[in-house]
């Protein structure tokens, strides 16, 4: 089957990320080799795999990586039994990587190792439970936002339809002005048309009204 699947990540497979990657770290493994693990598992690419532990996953658990890198730093120093080393030696002479791998195969891992993954995979789940919290809170508050811009908008397109109607009734109210200072303008200038003047006895100048 080929690994095609593009849909989201679900709680447990990013457990499963988790624990396969951090296993290769304990024992001197690769991290690729983690994810093409993983993606046989998962049907899933290794790409997919990797993209999803160094965006996501690999940030919530730094202390699990610190643990397992203290973890296979302790089993490199551990030594190697003489029985072991000889046997090897006998059937592969130039197997020491081989001898290595099986030595890790049967580590110890210490209780108190154990004890404090546990409390850390225990303060990962609280406080991913505190920020499930606050990722709701927040989705309340962005939707009484949205309801709010909502309002906002209907409450700018009410003043925008008040203005222009405000506009229109100035416009208005300009014309009928106008239309009334021409009126007197034409008025005055019939006035001034019906004036004559003429010449009296004294040889003055009276205005005489028609």
């Amino acid at each position: 089957m080929s690994s095609t699947r593009q849909d989201a990540w679900s709680q447990d497979e990013d457990l499963l990320l988790a624990e396969v990657v951090l296993r290769h770290i304990r024992e001197g493994g690769t991290q690729l080799q983690a994810f093409e693990e993983v993606g046989k598992q998962l049907s899933r690419t290794a790409a997919a795999c990797g993209f999803r532990w160094n965006s996501y996953v690999r940030k919530q658990y730094k202390s699990g990586i610190e643990l397992a890198k203290k973890q296979r730093k302790e089993l490199k120093l551990q030594p190697v039994p003489s029985e072991t080393i000889s046997a090897a030696n006998t059937e592969q002479p130039k197997s020491e990587p081989a001898v290595l791998e099986k030595a890790v195969e049967n580590r110890k891992i210490s209780f108190a190792s154990v004890i404090e993954f546990l409390e850390e995979l225990n303060r990962k789940a609280v406080s991913q439970e505190g920020m499930e919290d606050e990722r709701d809170k927040s989705i309340e508050k962005i939707k009484e936002l949205e309801k709010k811009t909502y309002y906002l908008a209907a409450e700018n397109e009410r003043l925008s339809k008040n203005l222009k109607a405000i506009e229109e009734d100035y416009r208005s109210l300009i014309e009928i002005m106008e239309r009334a200072r021409k009126m007197v303008v034409l008025q005055e200038e019939d006035k001034q048309q019906k004036v004559k003047f003429q010449m009296d006895k004294n040889g003055n100048l009276e205005r005489v009204q028609k």
